[in-house]
């Protein structure tokens, strides 16, 4: 099940608080602001700065 397009709409960036995007098949979300990517996991954005990676 993908990730609700409501919940995509108020998921912000928590570094930088501007929107992000799925990319991946939908597997993450990026911020094209500072390029950070969040996993998501079964199904749950796991929106944690620790837990991103930075992708140029």
């Amino acid at each position: 099940m993908p990730v609700d397009k409501e919940l995509l709409e108020i998921l912000a960036c928590p570094a930088c608080k501007t929107p992000v995007r799925l990319i991946k098949d939908g597997t993450a979300l990026k911020c094209d602001s500072c390029h950070r990517v969040y996993p998501i996991r079964d199904d749950i954005p796991v929106m944690l700065i620790d837990e991103a990676t930075v992708e140029p």
